[in-house]
C-alpha cells in the first residue's frame, strides 16, 4: 500500500491553516541556499586533499543530515563566518574515513544515496538507516554498483535499508553497469566519490530513460571545479556513459546559490494571484532544475524579467494549462500540478513516472489530495492530466513530503478553508516556510 493510499488510517493532526489571499502579492523574498548543492559541496569537501569552505549553505533536515553523517566518519565541520570573515559558513576538514559508524539517513534521497560510495572507502563498517519511508526507497543502484566494485554490504537482499557498507578503506573501481532509470542519484553518487577509486570509475546506465539529468550536470559542474578529470556525454562521450580518473581533489571556497525548487511556491503565488514576486541572486547561469520555472511558469501566463539583483516574476492573473515533459524536472511537478489545478484549461504533466518513488508516490498523492478538493486529476502511465475544476477547502495531506505541503500552500492561495497537513514536513529543505509564506502574503 502506499502512503497516498493509505493516508485516512489515522485522523489528521497539526493542521495549518493555508493563508488565503485576498489580493496581488509584491514581494521580496530570500530563498535559502539549494539543498543540491550544499550536499554534494559537503560530500566533495569531505574527500578533498585540503580543507574548503562552504558559504551560505542550507541548514535544513536533509544538509544537517549530510553533515553530520560525514561528522561520524571522521571529517570535521566547522560553524564559522567564510574566509573574507563575512557570511556564515561551514568549514569543512577531510580526516581519514573510518567506522564503525551508524548514519541516519532521515527520508534523503542525497544521503542515502551519495554516502555508501564514501563509506566504501572508510575503514570500518558503516550503517545506514533511516525514516520508515527510506526503507521503501529503491538503493538496488547503488548497492549493485558497489558490489560489482568490490565492497562488501549486507542489505539482507532487499536492495533497501536497513543495511551495513562494509568498508575497506578503498574502492578498486573500473567499469560498472546500473539501472538508474528510477533516479539519477545513482549515477551522482557514484561519480562524487570515483576520484577516490583506485581505478576511477566507467559508470554505464544501461536502463531506459534517465530522469533529473541537470542534476547529473550539477554534480559533473561541481566535480570539475574541484579538480576531477569527468568524461560525460554531453562533450562527446558514449551516451550514458561517464568516466572519472583518480585525482585527488581540492578543497574549494565555495558560495552556494540560492534554491530555485524551493523558490517554486513563491513564484507561483505571483502567478495565481496576479501579482509580482522578487527572488534575489538567481543566478544568470545555473544547472539546478529550477531554472526551467522562468519557462514553464511564463507559458502557464506570467513573465518574468532576470537583472543583477534577482528574478522578478510577474502574474497576470489568469493561469493557462500546459501540456509538458518534467522528466529532467520532476521534483517541480507538484507545484506545477497545483498551479494547473486552477488554470482556465487542461494540463497534461508527462515523463514523471520515477515521482512514484520519490518521498511519497507523487502521482499518486497529487491525484489524491487534489481530487478531494472538487478537482479532476487522472493518473498517466508517466504523469498527470489535470482538468480545473472549481474547488472547495479541506485536508490537503502531505505524507511527509515537503513539495506536497507546499503545492497545498498554492492551492491555498486561491481556495479557502484548505489545511495543511504536517507543514512542519518543509523543514526537510525549506526551514521556517510558514513564516515565509506569511510574511510574502503581508500576514
Amino acid at each position: 500500500m502506499t502512503a497516498a493510499a493509505s493516508a485516512h488510517t489515522d485522523p489528521p493532526t497539526d493542521l495549518w491553516p493555508a493563508p488565503y489571499a485576498r489580493g496581488a502579492v509584491d514581494a521580496t523574498v530570500t530563498v535559502p541556499g539549494s539543498k543540491s548543492v550544499t550536499n554534494r559541496a559537503l560530500v566533495l569537501a569531505a574527500l578533498a586533499g585540503e580543507p574548503g569552505w562552504l558559504r551560505r549553505p542550507l541548514r535544513s533536515r536533509d544538509t544537517l543530515l549530510m553533515a553530520e553523517a560525514l561528522r561520524t566518519l571522521g571529517t570535521k565541520i566547522e560553524e564559522g563566518v567564510g574566509p573574507d570573515g563575512t557570511g556564515e559558513a561551514w568549514r569543512i576538514i577531510p580526516a581519514p574515513l573510518r567506522g564503525p559508524a551508524t548514519v541516519d539517513v532521515g527520508n534523503a534521497g542525497t544521503v542515502m544515496r551519495f554516502l555508501p560510495p564514501v563509506a566504501a572507502l572508510a575503514d570500518g563498517p558503516v550503517r545506514f538507516d533511516g525514516d520508515p519511508r527510506s526503507h521503501e526507497r529503491p538503493l538496488h543502484g547503488v548497492i549493485d554498483a558497489l558490489r560489482a566494485l568490490g565492497t562488501r554490504i549486507d542489505d539482507d537482499g532487499r536492495g533497501a535499508l536497513p543495511m551495513t557498507v562494509l568498508g575497506g578503506g578503498g574502492v578498486e573501481g573500473g567499469t560498472v553497469e546500473i539501472d538508474a532509470s528510477s533516479s539519477s542519484q545513482f549515477v551522482s553518487a557514484l561519480l562524487l566519490s570515483a576520484p577516490r577509486f583506485n581505478q576511477g570509475v566507467e559508470v554505464r546506465h544501461v536502463g531506459s530513460r534517465l530522469p533529473s539529468m541537470p542534476h547529473i550536470r550539477m554534480t559533473v559542474d561541481m566535480l570539475r571545479a574541484v579538480g576531477a578529470q569527468v568524461d560525460e556525454p554531453e562533450h562527446g562521450g558514449a551516451p550514458d556513459v561517464w568516466r572519472i580518473a583518480p585525482s585527488a581533489l581540492r578543497g574549494r571556497d565555495l558560495v552556494v546559490e540560492p534554491d530555485l525548487s524551493n523558490a517554486q511556491p513563491f513564484l507561483a503565488a505571483a502567478l495565481v494571484t496576479g501579482g509580482r514576486v522578487t527572488i534575489p541572486d538567481w543566478p544568470e547561469r545555473t544547472t539546478q532544475p529550477g531554472d526551467e520555472l522562468r519557462r514553464i511558469f511564463t507559458e502557464m501566463g506570467g513573465s518574468c524579467e532576470l537583472t543583477a539583483e534577482g528574478l522578478t516574476f510577474t502574474g497576470t492573473g489568469r493561469i493557462h494549462g500546459i501540456d509538458v515533459d518534467l522528466g529532467e524536472v520532476g521534483e517541480l511537478t507538484p507545484g506545477i500540478a497545483a498551479v494547473a489545478a486552477l488554470a482556465d484549461s487542461p494540463s497534461t504533466l508527462r515523463g514523471v513516472a520515477h515521482l512514484r518513488l520519490h518521498e511519497t508516490d507523487r502521482l499518486a498523492a497529487l491525484t489524491k489530495e487534489i481530487n478531494e478538493l472538487g478537482g479532476d486529476v487522472t493518473e498517466t502511465e508517466d504523469g498527470l492530466h489535470i482538468r480545473p475544476r472549481p474547488l472547495h477547502g479541506g485536508v490537503f495531506h502531505t505524507y511527509h513530503d515537503h513539495r506536497m505541503a507546499t503545492a497545498g500552500a498554492v492551492i491555498g492561495l486561491a481556495v479557502e478553508g484548505v489545511e495543511i497537513e504536517d507543514v512542519a514536513t518543509t523543514a526537510k529543505t525549506l526551514p521556517d516556510f510558514p513564516t515565509m509564506w506569511t510574511e510574502m502574503l503581508g500576514v
